[in-house]
Order: C-alpha cells, then sequence, then structure tokens
C-alpha cells in the first residue's frame, strides 16, 4: 500500500512542476502594461531634474559674479550661450579673462535665447535687472526662473513660459 501512496506522489509532484506557456505570456503581458504607464513619469521627472540641475548651477555661478566682483573689485559679465555644446556660462573680468566657466545640461535652455550678459558691479548691483527662464526639449517638464533685481539679490522660484 505505501509503494503505490509515493508513486502517485511522485507523478503529482513531476507534473505541477513549473510554468506554463500562458501563465508566461500574461505575467509579461502585464508587465509591459505597467512599463508602459510609467514611462511617460519617468521621462517627464528626468526632464524636471535636468530642469533643476541647470536652475541650480545658474543660480551658482550668478551667485559667485556677484561675491567675485565685490572680492576683487571691479564688474565681472556673466554671459551663456546656448548654440553651444557644450552650453556654458562664463564669469569674465572686463579685460575678457576668464574667471570661471559652468556647463550645464544640453537638453536645458536658458532664456532669453539670445547671448545675454549681466554685468555685476563691485557696489554689489547689477547693470540690469533680468528675469531667466529655464526650459527643457521635454514640454512635460516644469519651467523655473531665476531673477535678479537691481541691488544683485538672486532668487528661484516656479513657473515661467517656454
Amino acid at each position: 500500500m505505501k509503494a503505490s501512496e509515493n508513486n502517485v506522489a511522485q507523478t503529482l509532484r513531476m507534473t505541477s512542476s513549473g510554468f506554463t506557456l500562458i501563465e508566461l505570456m500574461v505575467t509579461i503581458a502585464v508587465l509591459a502594461i505597467i512599463v508602459s504607464i510609467a514611462a511617460p513619469s519617468i521621462s517627464t521627472q528626468l526632464a524636471n531634474q535636468r530642469v533643476k540641475s541647470t536652475t541650480a548651477t545658474l543660480e551658482n555661478a550668478l551667485k559667485e559674479a556677484k561675491v567675485e566682483s565685490v572680492i576683487r573689485r571691479q564688474n565681472l559679465i556673466l554671459s551663456y550661450d546656448n548654440t553651444r555644446t557644450p552650453k556654458i556660462i562664463t564669469i569674465t573680468a572686463p579685460d575678457s579673462k576668464t574667471i570661471a566657466n559652468y556647463s550645464y545640461n544640453v537638453e536645458s535652455t536658458i532664456k532669453p535665447d539670445t547671448p545675454v550678459t549681466i554685468v555685476f558691479e563691485p557696489s554689489k548691483r547689477v547693470s540690469t535687472v533680468r528675469t531667466y527662464t529655464i526650459c527643457d526639449s521635454n514640454a512635460n517638464a516644469t519651467t523655473r526662473q531665476i531673477e535678479v533685481n537691481r541691488v544683485a539679490n538672486i532668487t528661484s522660484k516656479l513657473g515661467g513660459t517656454c
């Protein structure tokens, strides 16, 4: 009697091990649906991160230009160029000597598009009030703005149009 019980148990174990082709295909289909739902969200998050990074880079460059103009007791010029690759923010002295370079993501754009300069004076002032808008090649990304007022206070906020 014991021999037949062992034989049945072994037969059941052998036939129920593994997955069927249908089970595997259903699992793969469910995974594909989940990935297709998540992919747009992930690309938007990456674009938002690029905008944040470029905003931080520009903000740091503006702050460095402000501080360096006071330390050096001379006007310093901050400029950027969206047409170059890699995209670079440059701080220069009046004699065209480069003080610092910052590179930012090629997918990001700082607006206004035209090469715009801003002059930081040693009296902690700027030549003109500026508002920079940072955009990304992904239209779903959240834009950010950096404002530089007359007394060279630098503030960052969400918003702006590209």
